[in-house]
């Protein structure tokens, strides 16, 4: 929701000239507050020095049938209640996720190899019937 200054900078663009103060008191009255966001909290820095994980398709992200090649994706977000971990695993022929999970915790590192990311994998292999699938 836009705060004062923002409803105010709209209301000049579309040529209703008001003071700021015309747009504050009613939405004081009324108990309308713009949405505050946060500092940007930066999560991840890059370790030059650091291992990278092998490419083991050589970024050929291209199929001939499903269930060929899964890859997988881990990423986090900030909730009220804290951070809420998310992983989910795709198919590269149908480019459909076909599974996905949550984990309140990430305990390990690096994250590709978290419990949430490897069971979700192991999973969708016992759904499916697997021949030559590389995950």
């Amino acid at each position: 929701m836009y705060g004062a200054d923002k409803v105010w900078q709209q209301l000049n663009r579309e040529g209703i000239v008001v003071a700021r103060c015309t747009v504050e008191r009613p939405m004081r009255a009324q108990s309308l507050q713009g949405v505050r966001r946060g500092k940007r909290v930066r999560t991840t820095i890059p370790d030059a020095q650091a291992a990278r994980p092998l490419d083991w398709v050589n970024r050929q992200f291209w199929v001939d049938r499903p269930n060929q090649l899964w890859v997988s994706d881990f990423t986090y977000v900030s909730t009220w209640q804290g951070w809420l971990y998310v992983a989910f695993v795709i198919d590269v022929y149908a480019r459909r996720i076909v599974n996905k999970g949550l984990s309140l915790n990430c305990r390990a590192r690096p994250p590709a190899t978290s419990p949430i990311v490897l069971n979700l994998l192991n999973i969708q292999a016992m759904r499916t019937t697997l021949k030559n699938c590389f995950y």
